[in-house]
């Protein structure tokens, strides 16, 4: 689209279109109504008498709600306008629009209004990769309405447009010819439905399906939103913009809860818009980490639903495996054609041992023992899986390498683009790859798995072999990442166990898992505030200096959100209090100028080299682990853990935050406050706001 982009969603639906609220989609083109990964809506084009409108303003009301303010003319000289027209749109099972035009002219108006329509069905693997459909199309016009419909063998999608006035339907669009009186307005009600193929009494009678979850009736937005955040806890500080940065991340987490079929009421982060609005299940689980103590529910389904869905053969299409956690799911054409593996695709080497980590972490501040025993099965299959499948080269490391070369992915760690593991002078290492955030990963597993063994599952014996083999991990880690000349840990280990030296933002990953060894622990905390790391606005993904290094490659040098607020979370718990609040500082800095949204990314610039973060160009926004981001670099300000049925509060602020409270943190423990002071230094102003210690194991 040529103009800004406008977002609204709720999860398993979003709208993307233009400032004037008008849809023109193409392939590689993420505008339109989507829903459970197929476009629904690819054109809905407003003109009044064959003119296209300009936009005003864009009043952005909810995340599931905007109004569009327009005139007639696209002309770039202006001249008074005599008709205004507003698009009021939200979301209900697909979208409702309200068109209202007022005449403030002193004859009759008469105009002629047509909304152009039409729908691709694209699947969002064919947006994404500008491929072709190979299904037939149909459109219906008649009894007031004008239905688009898509049919490829058993596969069935269809969008349905009805109006509230009366209008001439045709397969390409409604026209309203009319006649406004001066100083009267004419009004219609727009409703935009999103339909897949209904199902057989058999396939209901097997439970939930896509069909019979798309009919569900749309829930009160307003409440239920009203609700969340009355439910959160409350939050005043005397630094205005962590107010407006806390209610948005909220809000936009509420935005990117998404109901998996089967799943019920429930609900867990989606990755994030508009690419990845689906289970992902590293996504959702650290994004489930970073707001427990904020909305600890969202962990519950997270844990639920990823064990459901949790490998149990091996298959190399989807590489699946028994024990391993899901890396994608999808509902789209392509995965129910197996043209792409996502049903689900189970390409991920972090999210296995994250799953166990979550559900100990969970239980921690919930103490839902209930949830760890029921799960036992899957956590001891996860925790097999550690050691029998993703031990692929036998050196006890985890290591990943694709088995499936056409659509699989090459490097199946959070840096999951092609280049994002190299060597200092920039070349790539071969697979399998070791990466190190995953050797830390499984050691805090198989610790945590160890807690919950011996407190839950009735079993010493299998606690005190996880703890014997976390040891091991630890101190064979600590000798063969560790590159001496430089005192920082390897990237990765390559095929040969070589160690691939790029300096990195993993390395903060290591603090917040423990496996780094205390006389270690100082030169990293000093890396990652050095000044090739620490860009000022926050830690970035490669040095400068190393091969690779772009400020505005994916994740070659730019800065995320997420990655920095783990790393601040392990600075904390070796005790590099300054170090971690100077981290928040920058972050929560960076997010208020994004009037309090934090972007899936950033560029890597220095800061006195740039007044604002520089914004990464196919950032996701809003996405779900940078929503949860804020969340977590508050938990770690005011250093809150959880100890047995007591909440610890140790305060280390930023120095941005002079006062802190977070009221009704929920847990365990009911409901408690907290507390923090901190010593000021006044930040430059902020321009845009306006707009918008050692965990126990």
């Amino acid at each position: 689209m040529s103009d800004s982009q406008v977002k609204i969603l709720d999860g398993n639906t979003f709208v993307v279109s233009g400032e004037s609220g008008d849809i023109e989609a193409s392939y590689n083109d993420p505008g339109g109504l989507f829903s459970y990964d197929t476009r629904f809506l690819s054109t809905w084009v407003l003109t009044v008498n064959g003119e296209r409108l300009t936009p005003l303003s864009v009043d952005d009301m909810q995340y599931f709600e905007t109004r569009f303010f327009l005139v007639p003319g696209t002309g770039t000289v202006y001249s008074d306008a005599r008709l205004s027209v507003i698009r009021q749109r939200s979301l209900r099972n697909g979208f409702h629009e309200d068109l209202t035009i007022a005449n403030y002219d002193r004859n009759p108006a008469v105009l002629t209004i047509r909304l152009e329509a039409g729908s691709d069905f694209a699947d969002l693997f064919e947006v994404k990769d500008a491929l072709q459909k190979r299904g037939s199309y149909s459109a219906r016009a008649g009894d007031g309405r004008l239905v688009f419909a898509y049919r490829r063998e058993s596969l069935s999608r269809s969008t349905e447009i009805r109006s509230s006035q009366p209008c001439a339907v045709d397969e390409h669009g409604l026209t309203f010819e009319i006649t406004i009186e001066p100083h009267g307005t004419w009004k219609a009600g727009l409703d935009v439905n999103a339909a897949v193929l209904e199902t057989s009494e058999e396939d209901e009678a097997e439970g939930p399906t896509l069909a019979s979850q798309v009919r569900q009736q749309p829930k009160d937005m307003a409440d239920d939103l009203a609700r969340w955040l009355a439910e959160a806890p409350r939050l005043q500080s005397d630094w205005d913009p962590l107010e407006i940065i806390y209610r948005r991340s909220l809000i936009d987490l509420a935005a990117l809860r998404f109901s998996p079929v089967g799943a019920g009421r429930g609900s867990f982060p989606a990755a994030g818009l508009p690419w990845f609005m689906a289970m992902f299940g590293r996504d959702s689980i650290l994004t489930s980490l970073q707001v427990l103590p904020f909305k600890p529910e969202l962990a519950r389904t997270t844990l639920r639903e990823l064990g459901r869905w949790q490998g149990l053969r091996v298959e190399d299409f989807r590489e699946e495996e028994p024990g391993r956690i899901l890396h994608e799911l999808r509902y789209g054409e392509m995965t129910a054609f197996e043209e792409r593996p996502h049903s689900p695709y189970y390409g991920s080497a972090d999210a296995t041992p994250l799953f166990v980590v979550l559900l100990d972490e969970y239980e921690r501040w919930t103490g839902d023992s209930g949830l760890v025993r029921e799960l036992e099965p899957e956590a001891r299959a996860a925790l097999n899986w550690i050691d029998e499948y993703a031990d692929r080269q036998g050196n006890g490391y985890i290591s990943y390498q694709r088995r499936n070369e056409e659509t699989g992915l090459e490097n199946q760690c959070w840096k999951d683009s092609w280049d994002s593991i190299s060597y200092r002078d920039g070349t790539l290492p071969g697979f399998p790859r070791a990466t190190c955030e995953l050797q830390g990963y499984a050691y805090d597993a198989k610790m945590r798995g160890a807690r919950l063994a011996r407190l839950f599952w009735g079993d010493e014996a299998f606690a005190q072999t996880l703890e014997r083999q976390a040891a091991d991990l630890k101190r064979r880690f600590n000798e063969d990442f560790w590159i001496e000349d430089g005192e920082y840990f390897a990237i990765a280990l390559d095929a040969d166990g070589r160690k691939v030296d790029s300096l990195t933002s993993n390395i903060g990953h290591l603090l917040w898992s423990g496996i780094v060894n205390d006389d270690k622990a100082r030169p990293i905390a000093r890396h990652l505030i050095s000044e090739r790391l620490f860009s000022g606005w926050g830690v970035r993904t490669l040095a400068k200096g190393e091969g690779r290094y772009n400020p505005v490659g994916y994740h070659v040098g730019t800065i995320w959100p997420f990655d920095n607020s783990f790393i601040a979370w392990g600075l904390r718990r070796y005790a590099f209090t300054d170090e971690a609040a100077q981290i928040a500082a920058g972050i929560m800095e960076a997010a208020a100028f994004y009037t309090g949204r934090l972007p899936e990314a950033f560029g890597g610039f220095p800061r006195l080299m740039t007044k604002y973060p520089v914004e990464y160009p196919t950032a996701c926004s809003p996405q779900a682990w940078s929503t949860g981001a804020p969340l977590l670099l508050l938990r770690t300000a005011l250093g809150l853990e959880p100890t047995g049925n007591h909440l610890l509060v140790d305060p280390a602020l930023p120095n941005i935050v002079g006062h802190l409270e977070l009221l009704d943190i929920p847990g365990r423990w009911g409901r408690i406050d907290a507390y923090a002071r901190g010593r000021v230094e006044v930040p430059p102003p902020i321009t845009s706001i306006g707009h918008a210690s050692d965990r126990p194991h």
